[in-house]
């Protein structure tokens, strides 16, 4: 049956903790939550964009006028099944985050229809996922290593700190001393250029297991010439929006490692596909996160199914960000450090429409 309906929602949310990177400090989340049905069965999905231009040119704004003045138009009434989104969104350049929250929506209708999980529907084979977490800027280095200290009590098996100029080599330093066996990896957001080799030599020292995106977002041959000064992986995020892009950026060696954000490249079908680019030129994979509400964080949990998922990625427990979620039970992290996929259709999880409608602030209906 062709999608009858599409529901556009717009929630916003406060963080627990204002969340600060090279980008700036985020407080409030301003999220797109997309849901289609074909009038027997519903799909979710979610739109990452952020609130400003910073990260990549989509904003919670764009996506929103994407979405409602040309994808859901299009799109409503004329897709029956997943073959058919690819085709509908050809023609609209970039705004992947935009066509992604409809297309993660449409894949969670798909597997409730075949009454599957999701992640199985995905060809997913991990029943348990390892988790990290993504620690923002602190005021001082002291709180920084307490909140590390917290997060690896809570059991996670990786931590990630974000990095700019002036603070880099001795918080890496002082990380690296308080913590000298955790899995640490350093996320600079594009905050440097090549002019900076040398900070990087100084990090080779300290054991980081990557240093993710540490140059211009849309570059790939400065990241080239960087990897083959230092000894450190360097892991690719902003740059990668397709399959295409990740076989570009491998060839030329660009990056040993490369982040998979679901919105960065347009839905699951394309995060599949940089996955199996990835595990067919042995380049492992891990699953970032765009401080998403339940919706968004259940897809990131199923996509991290795959099996070249082999890093754990940024797919914490609802607890850390939310004082409540939009979903039912709320995404659990393990003392281990895991989160198990769930058994039943679709996302697994069920959407609290009270809470979404009590966090809604617009919406807009399409109808075949």
């Amino acid at each position: 049956m062709p999608i009858s309906r599409i529901e556009l929602r717009e929630i916003r949310m406060r963080l627990l903790h204002p969340f600060e990177t090279s980008f700036g400090v985020t407080t409030d989340r301003r999220i797109i939550i997309v849901k289609v049905s074909d009038g027997s069965f519903e799909g979710y999905g979610e739109v990452t964009a952020g609130e400003g231009p910073f990260y990549g040119h989509e904003t919670t704004d764009t996506a929103w006028y994407i979405l409602s003045d040309f994808i859901a138009p299009y799109a409503v009434g004329k897709i029956n099944d997943l073959s058919d989104i690819a085709s509908l969104v050809h023609g609209i350049r970039g705004h992947n985050m935009a066509k992604g929250g409809l297309e993660a929506s449409l894949w969670d209708l798909e597997a409730r229809r075949r009454n599957m999980p999701l992640w199985k529907l995905l060809g997913g084979t991990r029943e348990t996922i390892e988790c990290g977490v993504s620690i923002g800027i602190q005021p001082t280095i002291d709180q920084l290593l307490r909140v590390i200290e917290n997060e690896l009590n809570a059991g996670y098996r990786r931590i990630k700190i974000k990095i700019k100029p002036g603070w880099d080599v001795e918080v890496v330093r002082a990380v690296r001393s308080a913590f000298p066996g955790t899995p640490l990896m350093c996320d600079a957001n594009s905050a440097y250029t090549l002019a900076d080799v040398a900070l990087f030599r100084q990090m080779d020292n300290f054991n980081v297991m990557m240093f993710e995106q540490p140059l211009h977002y849309e570059d790939m041959i400065d990241h080239a010439a960087l990897q083959r000064q230092i000894q450190t992986p360097i892991c690719l995020d902003e740059s990668i929006h397709s399959a295409d892009d990740a076989r570009k950026a491998i060839d030329i060696g660009a990056c040993r490692i490369i982040n998979i954000k679901l919105g960065r490249v347009g839905g699951h079908a394309e995060a599949r596909a940089v996955h199996d680019v990835c595990r067919d030129h042995g380049i492992p994979v891990w699953c970032g996160g765009m401080l998403e509400s339940g919706i968004g964080r259940a897809h990131n949990v199923a996509l991290s199914s795959l099996e070249d998922f082999s890093l754990p990625g940024d797919v914490a427990a609802s607890k850390r960000y939310w004082s409540e979620d939009v979903i039912d039970p709320p995404v659990e992290v393990s003392s281990a450090g895991t989160i198990s996929q769930k058994m039943e259709p679709g996302l697994g999880y069920r959407v609290r429409q009270d809470t979404l409608e009590r966090l809604t602030v617009r919406t807009q209906v399409f109808d075949a």
